[in-house]
């Protein structure tokens, strides 16, 4: 399983968050008692849940109305208060890990330190609501126990009023917040993205992608924003089934016409060594009708520079082509060993296993398992390759 949230239209807040949970399934009715009882030590709100349409979607819209608001409150003795709330342990924990995102973005800001940070808008009542209810309907719905996918955010633009004056859009704490994440200027001048949105979503996010990956949607709950623009204000949340997972690769390549076979030999397991998923040579006739051998690597961003140094050196290329951050899918996969007998000894062989909509799609043998056997036994490999398959 795998969940989506996908706020590269109208942005992410708290209660577009609920909506979403509830418009996925999560108990509305425990929502709004969970909510109001949390925010009572931080003034009353009162929370409402309705169906509604924005521009054609039919979505959930959570409605925090803050009834009273005590004045801001510094951070150690906010938390003491969130500790002292009766819920379930999980909720109040990851709450904390929120409004901490929150706070250490707040003091980056304004050059304090975290013991001196006041929360203004994220102390209020609502805000309170805003996160404790998201966190708890996450829970409710057990996607702690799913695969939760962050699509980028978008930010809006324009100016905002705040405790702090007129400042421009996205806030500072949202920027803050969203580091490493990916945000998107616009649609429009307003804005999108809020403080608590952004951290719940930073916090239960386990990966940010830039496109939806390839899955199989089950099942799409959408949450309304309070205001209405020209285009849908929904936050879109996708509750899916992996068909295959997407990863992110580099493609290294150069071309070779003065390596000796030894010296391609080396190179081959050299970079397989340092970290390439995946090492090919391909004969190719080059330019004047030379023959030659077109190196293929692929790798993961982080051993992209050792790829590319172990190349220049072994081969002495005065160019290599570089085609950075290409999407690839990736059946999903796993290892299962199993015990042969084979001449009245036992061996573990391991087996590679691929899965396509659950089912079974290839289920080979390791080949280090098989030479083992082979230099064991003395039995052709090609034998021992027979017997186990």
């Amino acid at each position: 399983m795998a969940i989506i949230i996908d706020p590269q239209v109208s942005g992410i807040a708290g209660n577009m968050l609920i909506g979403a949970f509830v418009d996925l399934g999560a108990d509305a009715n425990k929502l709004k008692e969970v909510m109001e009882k949390s925010a009572e030590c931080f003034g009353k709100v009162e929370v409402t849940f309705k169906k509604i349409n924005k521009k054609g979607i039919s979505s959930t819209y959570c409605h925090v109305e803050m009834l009273e608001h005590k004045h801001s409150i510094c951070y150690p003795k906010f938390i003491e208060k969130i500790k002292k709330l009766d819920l379930d342990k999980k909720v109040k924990e990851t709450s904390i890990k929120v409004f901490e995102r929150i706070a250490i973005a707040e003091s980056k800001i304004h050059g304090k330190t975290l013991d001196s940070v006041h929360f203004h808008e994220v102390g209020a009542s609502d805000a309170v609501a805003d996160v404790i209810g998201s966190i708890y309907a996450y829970y409710s719905l057990n996607l702690d126990n799913q695969k939760i996918i962050g699509l980028p955010i978008a930010v809006g633009g324009g100016r905002v009023e705040t405790a702090h004056g007129i400042i421009p859009v996205p806030a500072p704490a949202v920027v803050e917040v969203l580091k490493n994440a990916k945000m998107i200027g616009g649609p429009v001048d307003s804005e999108l993205a809020t403080p608590t949105g952004a951290a719940v979503y930073m916090e239960i996010c386990d990966e940010i992608k830039e496109f939806i990956p390839l899955i199989k949607a089950k099942k799409t709950g959408y949450g309304a924003g309070k205001k209405d623009f020209d285009h849908p204000n929904v936050l879109r949340i996708i509750e899916s089934s992996d068909i295959a997972e997407s990863d992110k690769i580099d493609v290294i390549e150069t071309n070779m016409d003065h390596l000796t076979g030894e010296e391609i030999g080396y190179l081959f397991d050299k970079l397989l060594d340092i970290g390439a998923r995946d090492v090919s040579v391909t004969p190719i006739i080059m330019k004047k009708n030379r023959p030659g051998n077109l190196l293929k690597v692929i790798s993961r961003k982080e051993n992209r520079e050792k790829v590319i140094e172990a190349i220049f050196k072994e081969t002495g290329s005065l160019g290599i082509r570089i085609a950075p951050n290409m999407h690839r899918g990736i059946s999903k996969r796993e290892f299962s060993k199993q015990i042969f007998n084979i001449n009245d000894k036992d061996y573990e062989v391991t087996f590679k296993i691929g899965y396509l909509n659950g089912e079974i799609i290839s289920k080979r043998p390791e080949y280090e398992d098989l030479k083992k056997i082979a230099q064991d036994s003395g039995l052709p490999l090609k034998k021992i390759s027979e017997m186990i398959r």
